[in-house]
């Protein structure tokens, strides 16, 4: 499991660095384009506010769009003990704990870091899982915490939508340009790097999720020690389907099972892994251990 978790974080750092490279080359692009490298550094520091700016909002609109309703103690006291134990046995702040009125099972977590880290499941959830099985499912969450996988995911999320927002000015400059001097080339380029550029970072963001479900699997196994009870939950949501009926495809990256329609444009880029190979590995896990 250790290596697992190791594994995972290195590669996420990899992809994140091709956001970084992505942004620089479109910056870059600009200076090219207009003849004024100058204009480069403030579209650089431009997408940095934008990115900051999401990054700190970017869980509050979360909750929002999922409608997810804040709970206390009193509230659910199983759903809230569960957490609150997973927050003792990692020694971890005890994040804001919310319910979304749905009847899919799935759940997610969101925040800046374990200090201002919220986790949310579903009516659904509570519903059809037993104890160990709902334990496991919030230990991945806690596991998405611990990680710093919420920090990661704000941050893919705000880089995915800065680089869209330049590669559409990009577009703009490119066919509205009234330069004719400017070489034929810089049009194809320029259209090219409009439509490539949020597809591989739509592609970036898509890997990154991938993995921190890995690894977020694997550290809440660890946290349990028992492997199985989060391969029965996910057995189980494999069986009753995960489809929320309120479903944004700018938030699916952050659940714990693809919320959305598997028929849907959105759903043909998934943001998980099968959740016959997710239960594969931590079977695995059991067998090593």
């Amino acid at each position: 499991m250790y290596s697992e978790i190791a594994a995972n974080k290195r590669k996420t750092w990899f992809l994140l660095l091709g956001f970084v490279v992505l942004i620089a080359a479109l910056g870059g692009f600009f200076g090219w384009y207009t003849d004024n490298f100058f204009i480069t550094p403030f579209v650089l520091m431009g997408a940095g506010l934008y990115a900051l700016i999401s990054y700190y909002s970017g869980s509050k609109l979360a909750l929002t769009i999922n409608r997810a309703h804040q709970i206390q103690k009193s509230d659910n006291p199983r759903l809230w003990r569960i957490v609150e134990n997973l927050s003792i046995t990692e020694g971890m702040p005890m994040p804001k704990v919310y319910i979304m009125n749905d009847p899919a099972p799935n759940a997610f977590a969101t925040g800046r870091d374990p200090k201002n880290a919220v986790v949310a499941a579903t009516t659904g959830l509570l519903d059809i899982m037993d104890d160990q099985e709902l334990e496991g499912v919030m230990a991945h969450e806690m596991g998405h915490v611990k990680n710093y996988d919420i920090r990661v995911s704000m941050i893919a999320f705000a880089l995915t939508a800065v680089i869209s927002i330049i590669a559409d000015i990009a577009l703009r400059l490119t066919i509205y340009s009234d330069d004719d001097n400017r070489s034929p080339y810089a049009l194809v380029f320029g259209l090219l790097a409009a439509i490539l550029a949020p597809l591989v970072a739509t592609m970036i963001q898509l890997a990154i999720s991938r993995k921190r479900e890995y690894l977020a699997d694997a550290t809440g196994a660890l946290t349990t020690r028992y492997p199985e009870g989060l391969a029965r939950a996910l057995d189980k949501i494999g069986a009753y389907g995960s489809t929320m009926q309120k479903q944004s495809s700018s938030t699916a990256h952050l659940f714990f099972a693809n919320p959305l329609k598997k028929s849907s444009f959105s759903g043909l880029f998934s943001t998980h892994p099968p959740v016959e190979e997710r239960v594969r590995r931590l079977r695995k896990m059991t067998e090593v251990a």
